[in-house]
């Protein structure tokens, strides 16, 4: 299962297509725009949130709400082309009033863009480069969850750190997956902890008075997975490097770790990795979790559990110097509508992105075709791994 997304930040509309999609899925339309609103909500999103009320158009590939075996191709519209016709048409002259982007912000992609497409205009670069494009990724996604849902396999994501605030946890690799949903879905920074929650809105307020934009970390937590999805064979069968790909595309994303992650260089190996035991009912199980749910590249049957650090937004209300592209004077960078902390926002999209990965991965150990076969598939492979723990 794979997608592909088309569309500017301020086009008409923004376009994915899912390949790969395995026939008899029972999609929901609701779903799918549930989750296009997690991710524009959150405290410190900016005014372009206004604007938009995300909702997905679903074109093809599905017929009275089930899928067809065929490719899903999903349209989002984005409101804010009324404004924007004459500056983003496809065709035609530009208006005798076009006003280029020539001073291009440190952080984005804007200044590299140019110079590897050799254009005068950063327009050309940051409307594709915008992180609108992840609606796209989240819409396309839905597919992906509801393939999981239907196996077992539930993704969620909180956020641990906003600046300087962070979410104190005792051993998140193993309370973790037992956070209620609802807990989180009710903070405005998307916490499951109150006392930080506030403290987390506290620094984006101090930030958004100076001029400023903040980062921060989140976690993205899969349950439910059998052992063994993956593969240890080669580089590309590794569930590790899929998964850190998947999530490193999006963009502001800086460092990726799996359970404990960079913790596990400074310790010993009996401090690291996880014993085996073997229990009745569950058969073999972990007495801890530092691996965080992947060994060899494939999943334990563990929760998998990435953190992930996301840098501050490029755009300042306060802004630094850059060069302009047609004086080569130093000026102050451009500043597009935007955000000042995004961070609960991009924990959604790395949901959908981890989505993708695991929907893939047990797609083929299981098989493609459609629903019934795939899940008969998965309940042999339950029975069998019951017989190796007896």
């Amino acid at each position: 299962m794979h997608y592909i997304t088309a569309g500017e930040s301020h086009g008409p509309c923004l376009t994915a297509i899912v390949s790969g999609v395995p026939a008899g899925l029972k999609l929901s339309e609701s779903q799918i725009n549930s989750d296009l609103a997690r991710r524009q909500s959150g405290y410190g999103r900016g005014g372009r949130q206004t604007i938009e009320r995300d909702t997905v158009q679903v074109t093809s590939g599905v017929r009275f709400g089930r899928t067809l075996g065929t490719p899903v191709s999903l349209v989002i519209r984005n409101r804010d082309w009324e404004n924007w016709t004459d500056r983003m048409a496809a065709f035609g002259d530009a208006p005798s009033d076009l006003i280029r982007e020539v001073t291009p912000r440190p952080g984005h992609a804007d200044l590299v863009g140019a110079l590897k497409l050799d254009t005068d205009d950063c327009r050309n670069i940051l409307e594709r480069a915008s992180a609108r494009e992840t609606a796209a990724r989240v819409a396309a996604a839905g597919i992906a969850r509801e393939f999981l849902a239907d196996l077992g396999v539930e993704v969620f994501s909180y956020v641990t750190s906003i600046g300087s605030a962070r979410f104190e946890e005792d051993d998140p690799l193993m309370v973790a997956p037992d956070y209620k949903p609802l807990a989180i879905e009710m903070s405005e920074v998307r916490c499951p902890d109150e006392e930080a929650s506030a403290a987390m809105q506290a620094e984006i307020d101090r930030a958004k008075k100076a001029g400023e934009s903040l980062g921060g970390t989140f976690r993205v937590v899969a349950t439910g997975l059998l052992p063994g999805v993956g593969g240890f064979a080669t580089a590309t069968d590794r569930l590790t490097s899929r998964l850190g790909g998947a999530l490193f595309s999006i963009p502001a994303i800086k460092g990726v770790e799996f359970g404990m992650g960079f913790e596990a260089a400074r310790r010993s190996g009996s401090e690291v990795h996880d014993p085996i035991l073997l229990d009745e009912q569950a058969g073999f199980v972990r007495a801890s979790n530092n691996a965080g749910g992947l060994e060899g590249g494939m999943t334990t049957g563990m929760p998998l559990i990435a953190t992930v650090a996301m840098k501050p937004i490029p755009t300042l209300m306060t802004p630094l110097a850059t060069v302009n592209l047609d004086t080569l004077e130093v000026e102050e960078a451009s500043k597009e509508r935007s955000d000042t902390c995004a961070v609960p926002a991009c924990a959604v999209v790395a949901e959908s992105e981890m989505a993708f990965v695991l929907a893939e991965a047990y797609l083929e150990k299981f098989g493609r075709d459609n629903m019934a076969d795939i899940k008969a598939a998965v309940k042999a492979y339950r029975q069998r791994l019951k017989t190796m723990a007896r």
